[in-house]
């Protein structure tokens, strides 16, 4: 009897604690972490860190080469090659000496690189290290004002290039020559010279790794350079330090993987470039942390991608959501190896509502593993995602979370109009949002003597740097860091991604989030992929929606159903948010980290003979005319009733 009430006894206790962690995710949020956490775990690292002189990515290096346990252990796979820890390391020392004696590189100078994906371009950010100075991170796709504003901003005495980029480097020669910049191309076969030249085999002197600070800088990584030239984010020694230490512990990455067969180290794969902080701060920094592997592709191409995948054997891939937008968009390999991979976790940010699940199931990968974080921001969230609890969400927070960190981010209203933050006319303060309404999130600075450390700014521009903070939000004297993003809250304590702030327009009086109209008009059979922006339309007050799509494969305008597309945006959507222009275009535009271009559909809206007259004088746009319920074509007689204000919108 005593046995029987003990055992009832248990199982009640078991079904009161599984359902107290499904109400109140407490393991998702043990799992995760809070910011106080991990803001006392980060500390105690970096203290540990000083201590022991290893500031630099660097010193990991020297850890797994010099320990005959994992100096043989598989670092780097790229096409054909293979490097272990050891053999890396080795080549880490033989490129910093060549700087040294060929450049005069010195401890704390920044150095511009400009290069694609391969293991030079690791060589040299490592080799930089190892001298003690700044890589600036240049994306390799700018040329001309964009590539010589960015070499400038960051006041580098040369550009080190990989040739593969001489045709966008060489004519901007002339004038870098004239700022006293030097440029200096390198390769694969220069490299692999170093091994055989007696002058590169020491070590870099040992000063040149040493007594280095938390907030010393340690690189420079640019912003996309979407809403004007880019700026250049400086990133610190302590925070790069724990960037890769916490994803690695996030995401359980092992030397005797549990989800590779032979227990080797965990893989993952990128084809994202290395000069962005998603490839840099997400897959390399943590992979060399916990000593794992790193499948690195020259690029992303769909006809590469997926052998890469399944010949690597790799077990994570890492993804930006545009990219898995483009790979559920084309058809199945007959070869499908698109579903016989060794894939256990897709890890990234940005995957989209309409592709969440299409992608999951299309090739057989199951857990999506998303994040929101940024380069130029501060706080993260998680959502590691295997069911169907959770879809589309960025992170999930239960009780635990609120408890400990709810003081310190807050989601607060906003005039998207303006971009102003709205406050109550009586107390001045910030309102914040409730469940389920969009804000921007900020995050409150605890401690004012470390607003440096957490973020030091943009290099060379106090005055973007100055406009992330914000004060007197909720009280007097408090600071917060503004992220520029809204989200929502749900009451079983999913958080979405709503929009960027700036994408968000207003409509008829109602903000209309670009992102959640895209994922709809994504979900339409006829279309592949959309890019949503507010336009600005004669004789109306705001911005009206304009969807830009690129069609199916098989599709043709001829063989769309337009007042299908109607009535799926109009039954989905309110009706103030349905977009009233459809573009139809060839492609959309990206950034070389697969962010879609906005400028030029804002600038152009609906204005034909800005159209007509562009690059782009192909595109066709249709309409949903007042009362209508189909889209039809928008011509030039259109255009002009709308400027003569003979249509009311």
């Amino acid at each position: 009897m005593a046995l029987t009430t003990a055992v009832a006894g248990l199982a009640a206790a078991t079904l009161g604690a599984m359902y107290a962690d499904a109400k109140f995710l407490i393991r998702h949020d043990l799992a995760s972490g809070s910011l106080a956490n991990v803001s006392t775990a980060a500390q105690k690292f970096i203290e540990e860190r000083m201590k022991d002189n290893r500031m630099l990515i660097y010193h990991n290096f020297e850890y797994w080469a010099s320990n005959a346990k994992t100096a043989e252990n598989i670092f780097l796979v790229f096409e054909d090659r293979t490097y272990t820890y050891k053999q890396f390391f080795e080549q880490i020392g033989r490129v910093a000496n060549w700087l040294i004696q060929e450049f005069d590189i010195q401890k704390h100078e920044i150095v511009a690189i400009d290069g694609g994906n391969s293991p030079e371009y690791l060589l040299l950010w490592f080799g930089l290290e190892a001298v003690g100075a700044c890589p600036a991170f240049i994306n390799c796709n700018l040329t001309k004002e964009p590539l010589i504003h960015s070499v400038k901003l960051c006041e580098s005495r040369y550009v080190i290039a990989d040739e593969d980029v001489r045709n966008l480097v060489d004519p901007c020669a002339d004038q870098l020559a004239s700022n006293n910049v030097r440029i200096s191309y390198y390769n694969q076969s220069l490299f692999e010279s170093f091994a055989n030249s007696g002058k590169y085999a020491t070590r870099p002197p040992k000063d040149r790794t040493t007594n280095f600070l938390p907030d010393d800088t340690c690189s420079l990584i640019y912003t996309s350079g979407t809403t004007g030239l880019p700026k250049g984010t400086i990133m610190l020694r302590g925070r790069e330090l724990n960037t890769g230490r916490g994803v690695s512990l996030y995401l359980g990455l092992s030397q005797q993987s549990k989800y590779r067969s032979d227990r080797g180290p965990d893989m993952m794969y990128t084809c994202l470039p290395l000069y962005h902080g998603a490839a840099h701060g997400l897959c390399v920094t943590p992979s060399i942390h916990a000593g794992t592997t790193v499948v690195l592709s020259r690029k992303f191409s769909h006809r590469t991608f997926w052998p890469e995948v399944h010949a690597s054997k790799a077990n994570i891939l890492q993804y930006v959501g545009e990219l898995c937008r483009y790979l559920v968009n084309i058809p199945p390999r007959a070869d499908a190896l698109d579903r016989t991979h060794s894939l256990h976790m897709a890890w990234g940010n940005g995957m989209r509502p309409d592709v969440w699940e299409k992608f999951r199931q299309r090739f057989n990968i199951p857990v999506i593993n998303e994040l929101y974080a940024a380069t130029d921001g501060l706080g993260g969230s998680f959502n590691y995602n295997a069911g169907p609890f959770g879809v589309n969400a960025i992170g999930k927070r239960g009780l635990i979370w609120h408890l400990l960190n709810n003081k310190n981010e807050k989601r607060i209203k906003m005039d998207v109009d303006t971009e102003e933050i709205a406050r109550d006319p009586v107390t001045g303060f910030a309102i914040e949002v409730g469940l389920g309404e969009p804000g921007q999130v900020v995050h409150k600075l605890v401690d004012p003597s470390l607003k440096d450390t957490l973020f030091k700014g943009y290099y060379n521009n106090p005055a973007a740097s100055g406009k992330r903070w914000e004060k007197d939000l909720f009280e007097k004297g408090d600071i917060w860091f503004k992220s520029g993003d809204m989200m929502r809250q749900e009451a079983d304590g999913t958080v979405y991604f709503v929009d960027r702030l700036g994408d968000t327009f207003r409509w008829k009086s109602e903000n209309v989030s670009t992102n959640e109209v895209a994922d709809v008009f994504g979900r339409h059979p006829s279309i592949a992929e959309t890019n949503v922006v507010g336009v600005q339309v004669p004789h109306a007050d705001g911005r009206c929606g304009l969807a830009a799509v690129v069609l199916a494969e098989g599709v043709t305008e001829q063989n769309v159903d337009w007042a299908g597309l109607a009535r799926h945006a109009i039954q989905t959507l309110p009706r103030y948010a349905v977009p009233i222009f459809v573009r139809v275009v060839k492609e959309l535009d990206y950034t070389g980290t697969f962010k879609i271009q906005k400028g030029k559909l804002k600038a152009e809206g609906v204005d034909l003979d800005k159209i007509k007259n562009g690059p782009q004088s192909s595109d066709s746009i249709y309409w949903l005319p007042p009362g209508g319920t189909a889209y039809v074509p928008f011509a030039k007689k259109e255009w002009e009733e709308l400027k003569g204000g003979r249509v009311k919108l």
